[in-house]
């Protein structure tokens, strides 16, 4: 099965469709598969439920389809560097179902591995239980989640081969390889496209089977969401 496509466009052409899940790996603007996002734009398909830790940042990330009004629903943890997102929910104009950022990642492992609802304590008494299950376990009360299952997943790698075997880099790991299980279709760009066997098999984190297309981005922009810098003398 051949798994690398030439471009982003191309490896989109004919599976993003209105109305879906997309799932997109990235921790602010760490890890983020700007590439495969700037593609779904092109293919101006709408009414998306979006399952991110957040939206990127205005004019990039997931802050594109924003933009556009692409997306209809975002699910995520954390809202607060992207003026859109914001206005956007304030106005009435995107959903949002808010998560604690845990939640939100087991969510999306539990999705992965087959599990449909897991309990937690966290959210219990807050607006985050509103119209959820509360059981008793031990004399405590918990909380019941489900499990996030997506249509696609747009993930981004450090290296990758033509199987789909991935590694990530340090903390652009982040949410990356959890949507990379969570998804019936997932599409990795990846920065080094290798060949079978040139990875360490005990370096691999995704292994193949999780991933069905991919896409060789070499010089993948890295850029810096908030620069902290000291005072020179």
């Amino acid at each position: 099965m051949r798994k690398v496509y030439a471009t982003a466009d191309a490896a989109l052409a004919g599976v993003a469709k209105d109305g879906m899940m997309i799932m997109a790996g990235g921790f602010g603007l760490c890890g983020i598969p700007e590439t495969l996002i700037e593609a779904l734009r092109k293919t101006g398909v709408k009414d998306l439920t979006v399952v991110s830790n957040n939206a990127g940042v205005d004019g990039i990330g997931l802050g594109v389809l924003l933009e556009t009004g692409q997306i209809k629903k975002m699910i995520s943890s954390y809202v607060g560097e992207n003026k859109i997102f914001a206005n956007l929910y304030l106005s009435g104009k995107l959903e949002l179902e808010f998560n604690p950022q845990g939640t939100l990642a087991e969510r999306i492992r539990a999705g992965g591995a087959g599990i449909p609802a897991f309990f937690t304590k966290t959210g219990v008494g807050t607006i985050v239980a509103e119209g959820k299950e509360i059981r008793d376990f031990n004399n405590e009360a918990y909380l019941m989640e489900t499990g996030l299952v997506a249509d696609i997943s747009l993930v981004h790698a450090w290296k990758g081969d033509t199987e789909g075997n991935l590694v990530y880099r340090k903390t652009a790991r982040n949410f990356n390889p959890m949507m990379a299980s969570a998804a019936r279709l997932t599409i990795a760009e990846v920065e080094h496209l290798l060949q079978p066997g040139e990875i360490d098999p005990d370096h691999i984190i995704t292994p193949g089977i999780f991933v069905q297309r991919i896409v060789h981005v070499p010089n993948a922009e890295k850029r810096i969401e908030q620069r902290t810098t000291r005072k020179r003398d």
